[in-house]
């Protein structure tokens, strides 16, 4: 049977059923593709691989607009980098070189392009956010790390959201969006799916097109991988923030920076890309998640998002460190939290709790008359009995009941706890 013949698969990357990967390679000088493996040790670059299914992989095509374009970078070879250890120096001098960030965010930033190497061992990924107004540096951080993560696809704020859901599907690599302040709330609104499944395996978001016959044809897009975006402001759903480690830009150019990125750059970014390549191919079966890690002083959200990054961290030092800065993040954001609405609600029903017998019930009308006498001021709408009942039940997730009136239950045990420790709420001493 001839080549063309056989059923064939474009491939960007693949893992075989014996655990070998497949990577594409592209020469930019000659425009050439190729698939890359690894067999004991030796690496092979091929223009098809014949799998025993009789399937034919073939390579991305070297034409296409995402590779002709330069929305998506690949090695163009893997290439020698000595140890793990020698390649994170040589990454963490590449980007102090044209990035300035804080000494503990620049490991962070170090490892989690490492991580992006092998992000496929993992079920859970923390997501890197570089965060300021325009002119601060954001899109600076963006390029420059994204340049040397493992298969980068870069979108602005500008890009609509389908050809990021079709683009992560086909690539499988690590998103770079820019200006990630979405201006309409549909837009928001799809774009936060990308971020609320992307960080746990298993979890496609399902979209509906119509095929040639008129005929509703669900598709599922999986949009798991690492993450790099650029942002003014945060995500109003503190579920989603939480998922994100944040440098604050700070505007300011450090000593021997370049104001301008120069040419040299891109070819020092293709350098690394190459040695990646290879750490890929040697580390990738050797990876796993390292349960230990987690820290009893975090979060659960924390740890699931933090364990995978320490976890190829050799330094016990460094992983405190960024420990400490996840969570000096951690903290703040529910300080933040504490100024919404659902916490203002429980703050006056625990308020009002202390002045009623134990396990008494206390009056919807009760609760919303402290809530206006306190914090009127804190409403963008009127607060009417319906919202109120709303905010109760279905966010602070408390029983309540009709008599004559509308009755609410106090939280106590382990329920208070964790609504004062979700909403920063030094109460959770009472009524244990």
């Amino acid at each position: 049977m001839q080549p063309d013949k056989r059923p064939s698969s474009s491939t960007v990357s693949r893992q075989l059923p014996d655990g070998g990967l497949v990577e594409l390679v592209y020469h930019p000088d000659d425009e050439k593709v190729r698939l890359a493996t690894s067999e004991f040790g030796e690496i092979k670059y091929q223009d098809h691989i014949e799998l025993q299914s009789g399937e034919l992989l073939e390579p991305l095509r070297a034409r296409h607009s995402l590779i002709r374009h330069h929305v998506v970078l690949f090695p163009s070879q893997a290439t020698e980098y000595g140890s793990v250890e020698e390649l994170a120096v040589e990454l963490r001098a590449y980007i102090r070189r044209y990035v300035s960030f804080s000494d503990t965010f620049t490991d962070i930033a170090t490892y989690y392009i490492i991580l992006t190497w092998v992000y496929d061992r993992f079920n859970e990924l923390p997501y890197l956010r570089f965060k300021g107004d325009f002119g601060s540096g954001k899109t600076r951080a963006l390029t420059v790390i994204g340049a040397v993560t493992y298969k980068p696809i870069f979108a602005s704020g500008a890009s609509t959201v389908s050809p990021i859901f079709h683009s992560l599907d086909l690539i499988r690599g690590t998103l770079i969006l820019d200006e990630a302040d979405f201006r309409f709330s549909d837009e928001r609104a799809e774009l936060t799916k990308i971020f609320n499944n992307g960080t746990v395996r298993g979890f496609p978001v399902l979209r509906t097109n119509m095929s040639d016959k008129r005929e509703f044809d669900p598709q599922a897009f999986d949009v798991f991988g690492p993450k790099l975006i650029g942002m003014r402001e945060i995500f109003q759903d503190y579920a989603l923030e939480s998922r994100f480690i944040t440098e604050e830009m700070p505007g300011t150019i450090g000593a021997g920076v370049p104001i301008n990125l120069p040419v040299s750059q891109k070819e020092e970014a293709l350098a690394l890309r190459n040695k990646l390549l290879l750490f890929r191919f040697r580390e990738h079966p050797r990876v796993a998640i390292d349960q230990t890690l987690a820290d009893g002083g975090l979060s659960s959200r924390a740890n699931q998002i933090l364990v995978p990054l320490l976890s190829i961290i050799p330094d016990a030092d460094m992983r405190e460190r960024i420990k400490a800065l996840v969570l000096a993040q951690s903290d703040e954001l529910v300080r933040d939290r504490s100024t919404q609405l659902e916490a203002l609600v429980l703050d006056v029903i625990l308020q009002l709790s202390e002045k009623m017998p134990k396990d008494a019930y206390i009056p919807l009308s009760a609760i919303r008359q402290a809530t206006l006498s306190q914090y009127v001021s804190e409403f963008e709408r009127p607060l009417t009995s319906r919202l109120l009942g709303s905010i109760i039940r279905n966010r602070l997730r408390l029983r309540s009941y009709r008599s004559s009136v509308y009755l609410v239950a106090v939280p106590k045990g382990e329920q208070l706890e964790l609504l004062c420790k979700r909403y920063g709420i030094s109460r959770a001493e009472m009524r244990l």
